[in-house]
């Protein structure tokens, strides 16, 4: 297995074995260095044996352990930015319950940049323990922190107190690692919550809930005559949003409601805005039209941070649901990011859809995923005559985006046009190319 687009991820006990999580924690050891090393999780079933097992590879090492239980993605580069140690989070994100994936934080709370994650993937590669590897006495030890309360507070003071008093919001939790905080954070500020979906079992997380399936969030917003709801992923670093009608606001959406707030109050450095090529062309056109410069990266919220970093932006995300507010936290951050789109609404006393309506059109946008039994690496070459075709028919007023996922196995195959029967007709001639594959 290899680093995708963040960390490894597969099926628990087949693809992501214990033996593999022990070689990781080895590998973090001697690669990102440092005495302690802090380690959080989901609350998949899977999660506590591969803890154990990479918690054991760090420790051979002679690197200690700090053990943070479960909770979100966020919360775990919070503690690696404010102990400046490294870290862990143990989780596959959005993907079923049978999967499990382990992502590593540099220190200071941030994704590994290509270059350190080449080494890891070389120590990896490298059989077995280092003949200088620590005995006895000398191993690593395991402690814990409880970090829930840090978070809590950090994403708090995101905006004013008592920012949300009047707002009913609904939280659709994914039965994930956001399914104890998130509530409380919103309760703090003010907001009268409704919870849904906050009982994790260790099999039933993103099981017909969370963002990636926000069906029943659509319903109880309109259903309890809330001003919103969001939906969180299964680490809760990313979010979607339903507006008071229980339509879904996506990750561009909310990107844009947050760039023209801040573009307008002044806050908006450097009057830019970091996205990735997945973004809707509408989302262009609508920063455009605010005198929003919009810069690009590679898919993966890694490559925007670095983005933000680089040019010393503020705001940047993914379509999602993946956000960063690069003046709040290291990473993308799903209750922070929520909390934010929620004071605008309070503040501005806007619905959430004139916001979103406002900020940009989203153009028909179709993106399917080819399943695929090897890596393609090569998959635009191999069909660079439909790719061609496909871009001639579309002009100016479309978009045509493939590329292999970095986190599944399948080639995401995505068109946009001014029309939905004509981004559905290429992208079905697209994906019959790769299938032909």
């Amino acid at each position: 297995m290899r680093f995708g687009t963040d960390g490894i991820r597969g099926v628990a006990n087949a693809q992501l074995t214990p033996e593999l999580a022990l070689a990781i924690g080895r590998a973090a050891a001697r690669v990102l260095g440092g005495p302690v090393i802090t380690v959080g999780r989901d609350p998949r079933w899977s999660g506590p044996m591969l803890e154990a097992a990479f918690v054991a590879g760090a420790c051979a090492e002679g690197v200690s352990v700090e053990l943070l239980g479960v909770v979100p993605t966020p919360a775990v580069a919070l503690r690696s930015e404010t102990a400046n140690c490294p870290a862990a989070m143990i989780s596959a994100s959005h993907n079923p319950f049978g999967d499990n994936g382990i992502k590593l934080f540099a220190p200071g709370g941030l994704k590994l940049s290509d270059e350190v994650q080449a080494l890891l993937e070389a120590e990896l590669d490298a059989a077995g323990a280092k003949a200088d590897a620590p005995t006895g006495r000398d191993v690593g030890t395991v402690g814990t922190y409880d970090v829930a309360p840090d978070y809590v507070r950090h994403v708090g003071e995101s905006i004013p107190d008592g920012a949300l008093a009047g707002l009913k919001v609904v939280l659709d939790c994914g039965n994930g690692a956001s399914s104890d905080v998130a509530s409380t954070v919103f309760t703090r500020l003010g907001a009268e919550v409704v919870a849904l979906h906050v009982t994790p079992d260790g099999s039933n997380i993103n099981d017909a809930s969370g963002s990636t399936h926000p069906e029943s969030l659509r319903t109880a917003v309109v259903a309890e005559g809330a001003q919103l709801g969001f939906a969180f992923d299964g680490d809760a670093d990313r979010m979607l949003a339903v507006d008071h009608q229980g339509r879904l606001i996506d990750g561009d959406q909310l990107i844009a409601v947050a760039a023209v707030d801040l573009k307008r109050r002044g806050l908006l450095v450097n009057d830019t805005v970091v996205v990735t090529v997945m973004s809707n062309l509408g989302f262009r056109i609508g920063m455009a039209a605010e005198g929003i410069e919009v810069v690009d990266t590679a898919v993966g919220d890694r490559y925007v941070l670095e983005a933000l970093d680089q040019g010393g932006h503020v705001l940047g995300g993914e379509q999602s649901g993946h956000i960063i507010f690069r003046d709040r936290a290291t990473t993308g951050d799903g209750v922070l990011s929520a909390v934010v789109i929620a004071e605008i609404v309070a503040r501005t006393g806007r619905p959430l859809a004139d916001l979103a309506d406002a900020a940009m059109t989203r153009l028909p946008q179709v993106l399917r995923n080819v399943r695929i039994q090897a890596p393609m690496p090569d998959v635009t070459d191999r069909i660079a005559d439909e790719l061609t075709a496909a871009a001639a028919a579309l002009g100016a007023d479309g978009r045509v985006l493939v590329r292999p996922s970095g986190t599944e196995p399948v080639v995401r195959v995505m068109v946009e046009a001014v029309d939905a029967t004509t981004a559905q007709q290429w992208c079905d001639h697209l994906v019959q190319a790769v299938e032909s594959l």
